[in-house]
């Protein structure tokens, strides 16, 4: 019980990851208690010795554990993870209920007050608001230290980021990802898994996040009106992005302001950063750097004809999609219209990457997360500047100065756009889909009518976003 209180008090300011880390670290120390609890008398003892059994496991050299536990060692960050979110639960019952911390205060060693000082001043000296930060408020601060602490995980040079090979991209998009017993269709939305290929392309061509197009709704991608050829891609965040033109509830006098209040009243649905991570509806969201006025960022494009191809791709998933029950507005969404599961795609995306026969591994480059390293890493050898490479991949911090000087949507494509040009890369040339059995990109003409219609939805869409 004093564990669903607290989560019921932190629970807005808490994201689910950290409350799922409270959960599993109370679930470990319960677990330690009652294996060991006639060899401590004092709970301190007891949490002390807990923190090194995480970090070092509950096995003796000779296999043996008298415990009962056969914990394996964590390392030091996974075991920081862990105890942080129980000194905050012991912390609060102490000032609510007069208990006894696990974790209390103590004053800091020499060594400790330096290491603290030093990680202070990087702090402020990153932050924007640095010139507000009092030295004597951290002088009192940093003057203590906790009982049980572990050291900071070593720093280590992990070699080359792993990418996604740049010469395969084309052949994991278009002979990757078909669909079953439709290989030798000449039809391309016969034979390609187009879902797929747009999170993939997302992800290899925007520098986005593999969990990122998950959050998208059908209103966030409209034709570029400097470039009525190229998709203009926002995500928005999940809980506190601006609503979309449908956001009205009849019937309700006040209206949706955030994402959230829409999904919940319009379809009774969470952000699904909300949801627990052993749902299928789960995507998680990490903070980024978000343009004002509507909480969202925009995607930059490493590839004109991506762009391009990628506006194409979309209007004819919206089509197919319309024909399908979907009673939610997120874009991706399974055959039977329920939103597409980052698990699933994940697996597909494996799939794919074995049909041209590469071998699914972090350390290849070849999963998901390695189109985000490719992105990067294609940007830093055109030789883009830090400031517009840290806009194009939505970080938040590069120095405290560069608040000021970030450049805006239009700036920042036309500069990836013009660098590109100037260096030579080893992008694929444009897909010729004929190389791949295509006769006809759109045979039965779905495409251009789908097309028209998708133009003036946008076109008004835009009018009304003005």
């Amino acid at each position: 019980m004093p564990l669903a209180r607290y989560l019921a008090f932190v629970g807005h300011a808490r994201s689910q990851s950290w409350m799922n880390k409270l959960v599993l670290g109370v679930s470990l120390l319960l677990d330690y208690f009652l294996a060991n609890r006639s060899c401590f008398e004092d709970s301190r003892d007891l949490f002390v010795a807990f923190a090194g059994a995480l970090h070092s496991g509950t096995i003796g050299p000779d296999g043996i554990d008298p415990s009962g536990l056969y914990w394996f060692g964590r390392g030091e960050s996974a075991v920081r993870g862990l105890l942080g979110p129980i000194t905050a639960l012991s912390d609060w019952l102490a000032d609510r209920d007069g208990t006894r911390p696990l974790n209390p205060w103590r004053t800091a060693t020499r060594g400790e007050e330096a290491l603290a000082w030093a990680a202070w001043h990087q702090r402020r000296d990153r932050a924007f608001l640095g010139h507000t930060y009092s030295s004597s408020a951290a002088a009192v601060e940093l003057r203590r230290a906790r009982s049980v602490m572990l050291g900071r995980t070593p720093v280590v040079d992990r070699g080359a980021t792993k990418i996604f090979p740049r010469e395969r991209i084309l052949d994991l998009l278009f002979a990757g990802f078909i669909v079953p017993g439709r290989q030798t269709s000449p039809r391309l939305e016969e034979r390609l898994n187009v879902r797929d290929i747009l999170i993939t392309m997302l992800m290899h061509y925007g520098g986005v996040r593999v969990s990122e197009p998950f959050h998208l709704f059908v209103h966030d991608v409209a034709a570029n009106p400097l470039h009525p050829d190229q998709a203009l891609v926002r995500i928005y965040h999940p809980s506190s992005g601006a609503v979309p033109p449908d956001a009205g509830v009849p019937g309700l006098k006040q209206q949706p302001l955030n994402r959230q209040a829409y999904l919940r009243t319009r379809y009774g649905l969470l952000p699904r950063n909300l949801y627990s991570t052993t749902n299928q509806l789960h995507a998680g969201w990490k903070g980024n750097a978000l343009e004002g006025g509507g909480n969202f960022f925009y995607v930059f494009w490493s590839s004109t004809w991506a762009a391009e191809l990628f506006l194409k791709l979309w209007i004819y998933y919206m089509s197919t999609r319309s024909q399908l029950d979907c009673i939610h507005p997120f874009a991706f969404v399974t055959e039977k219209g329920d939103p597409y599961s980052l698990d699933t795609f994940m697996g597909q995306h494996a799939k794919a990457v074995e049909r041209i026969g590469l071998i699914p591994a972090k350390v290849l480059g070849t999963t998901a997360h390695g189109h985000r390293h490719a992105y990067g890493q294609k940007l830093a050898k055109a030789k883009i500047g830090a400031l517009v490479i840290k806009k194009a991949m939505h970080h938040r911090s590069l120095e405290s100065q560069a608040i000021y000087t970030e450049p805006e949507y239009e700036q920042v494509q036309s500069m990836i756009e013009e660098s590109l040009r100037r260096s030579d890369g080893n992008e694929p040339d444009r897909p010729n889909l004929a190389d791949f059995g295509f006769h006809d990109f759109d045979p039965l003409g779905l495409l251009a009518k789908e097309e028209n219609r998708f133009r003036r939805i946008a076109n008004a869409t835009t009018s009304q976003a003005r």
